[in-house]
């Protein structure tokens, strides 16, 4: 038939798969406002649960998290057609995790890595802006989010140093 395509309908995708169920922070990222705000709030528990641990548990979780993360994000970019979909926020625990990594078990360190890794985050101070632009695939989706993490991480590890009492 004249104009007509041989390509085929994409093929349904399940509503819900180990994938989506990841990259989307447990359906945290579905959240209408503020997704990346919502996603990263799944670090939380992930950090209590590990956050008193030696540090070769915090690191096994932040790796678990980092490369279920990249997996994830890799198969989100092919499901979605996009490259970091604002559902994808399984990036945002991780930068979350790198920003508490060895820091004390705390409520006010849960906040204030909290606020440093959004703030971080949303500003894309270089090299995250660089990152968030120009690397491609699962890794490109989790590496912004890890550098924003470090930057978070310094800060709160300089605020611990100085102001002990505060945390």
């Amino acid at each position: 038939m004249a104009g007509s395509s041989s390509k085929a309908p994409p093929a349904p995708r399940p509503p819900w798969s180990a994938a989506r169920l990841i990259y989307t922070g447990l359906g945290l990222g579905l959240s209408p406002k503020a997704p990346g705000t919502c996603g990263t709030v799944l670090g939380w528990p992930l950090f209590w649960l590990a956050g008193d641990g030696p540090w070769p548990v915090q690191a096994a979780l932040w790796l678990l998290v980092f490369g279920l993360g990249w997996w994830a994000a890799r198969r989100a970019e092919a499901e979605l057609g996009v490259h970091d979909a604002p559902e994808v926020v399984i990036d945002e625990v991780a930068g979350y995790l790198t920003t508490v990594f060895l820091a004390p078990n705390r409520p006010a360190v849960w906040l204030g890595g909290f606020i440093l890794f959004r703030f971080f985050d949303i500003l894309k101070p270089w090299p995250v802006n660089w990152a968030d632009r120009r690397l491609p695939g699962g890794f490109g989706v989790m590496a912004d989010d890890l550098l924003a993490g470090l930057y978070a991480w310094l800060v709160l590890r300089l605020a611990l140093a100085l102001a002990p009492g505060w945390f």
